[in-house]
């Protein structure tokens, strides 16, 4: 391993976040010296960003923590072409108006992991669209994209991708790359920004702002990736059986939000730990080596953490004690997602395979009765008998809720309103 002399690089490398770096040497030594800009871009192709962000996002909180300034670039611009890496097809095409609202709607996200102002290692967030719309096509073609080969492009991995799976790869995606360069050489140009960073399937994107910085202004530009994160088991982080795991509490409340981590692997939980909190490494270590119950004690550790930094204290506080009041007491405790029925309707009786459905916990009325079939579905922590089952106003607890579960760590409350 590398011994490296700069706070930020070496917190990135032993908590884990290093994959790929285009001169890690030369990078170190430069943030030895003082500090650095760098940059990552989110593309708004939805109005809320998944746990699969939430590693660049923690390297941007590190790089700012010890001591450098982060920009968040919004992908107003490239968004309107969509990015192919890692895609089979293409992305379908946004409205300009659904692309704003899709940024404001991601912009909430970062003012809890880092402070933005006008100071010399605060965070500025700023928009591609504001220099993408305005180039010319011809300018762009002679003054850009003759330091881009088709020869060298058609090596990249998203692009091969698709020629080798024989999907069609439009004009308009095969520019991506392009653009994703030039914002790194126009960053350079005004903000002084060295450093680009990013996910692994983002390194070619990034080596070719990397060299465009050199071809077009002699600038020496860095690049750096994370590595792509799969669960022990092999399941991708940010997506569960029942959808993308959100970042905001409207996409996914605080207490599934917790839940999520809290049911990490075991095998899992001392890397989670490195990644995603900001827990001393020796303590760390501690936790990791819990053995049996300990080990769901880290877990909940880890929950906390996660949540903390997304949802604030107050809401990781309350999602640890719903847990605890619904799973350790057995009682339907507010804090559960929930949905509302009219009591009209319980009073005639609602079918259970709808409020399923309706509660999220299955995606559609057949996984609503695989379920039941398979007696994973329970009504008030009692098994639902069978498919045609109702809910009525009679099963309403003293609360004036009925708790619904899908196996054994999902839950949701019917509420009648």
């Amino acid at each position: 391993m590398t011994t490296l002399t700069s706070d930020f690089l070496r917190t990135l490398q032993e908590r884990g976040f290093i994959h790929q770096c285009t001169d890690l040497a030369g990078l170190d030594e430069r943030a030895a010296k003082g500090p650095i800009i760098a940059y990552i871009g989110f593309d708004c192709t939805a109005d809320s960003l998944h746990v699969g962000s939430l590693l660049p996002i923690m390297m941007l909180r590190w790089l700012q923590k010890t001591g450098h300034k982060p920009i968040v670039l919004m992908g107003g611009g490239t968004t309107k072409i969509g990015d192919p890496s890692g895609k089979d097809e293409a992305r379908q095409l946004l409205t300009d108006e659904i692309i704003n609202a899709n940024m404001a709607g991601i912009k909430r996200i970062f003012g809890r992991y880092l402070s933005f102002g006008d100071g010399a290692t605060d965070a500025v967030m700023v928009n591609n669209a504001d220099w993408l719309d305005e180039l010319k096509y011809i300018p762009l073609l002679r003054d850009i994209g003759r330091h881009f080969t088709i020869n060298r492009m058609m090596t990249f991995e998203s692009v091969k991708l698709r020629l080798d799976r024989e999907q069609p790869l439009t004009f308009l995606e095969f520019n991506y790359m392009i653009l994703q360069a030039y914002d790194f050489v126009e960053l350079f140009r005004r903000e002084k920004c060295l450093l680009q960073m990013g996910g692994s399937d983002q390194w070619g994107n990034i080596i070719n702002g990397v060299e465009l910085g050199r071809r077009t202004d002699g600038a020496e530009l860095f690049g750096l990736t994370t590595p792509l994160l799969t669960t022990s088991s092999g399941a991708k982080m940010g997506k569960t059986a029942a959808g993308a795991v959100w970042l905001t509490a409207d996409k996914l409340s605080a207490y599934d939000f917790w839940q999520y981590w809290r049911n990490t692997e075991d095998a899992d939980v001392g890397r989670f730990l490195r990644l995603y909190t900001e827990l001393p490494l020796d303590e760390v270590a501690r936790l990791e080596s819990l053995e049996g119950a300990g080990i769901n004690e880290a877990k909940k550790i880890l929950a906390h953490e996660v949540t903390k930094l997304a949802h604030g204290e107050a809401a990781a506080l309350e999602a640890a004690e719903t847990a605890r009041r619904t799973f350790e007491q057995g009682a339907a405790a507010e804090g559960l997602p929930s949905i509302d029925v009219p009591r009209a309707a319980l009073e005639a009786g609602v079918a259970l395979v709808d409020l399923l459905v309706s509660a999220g916990l299955a995606a559609s009325k057949g996984e609503a009765r695989r379920l039941i079939k398979g007696a994973g579905a329970k009504m008030n922590d009692a098994a639902i008998p069978d498919e045609a089952a109702k809910a009525t106003a009679a099963d309403l607890n003293a609360d004036g809720v009925i708790k619904l579960s899908a196996g054994k760590k999902r839950h949701a409350l019917v509420k009648a309103v």
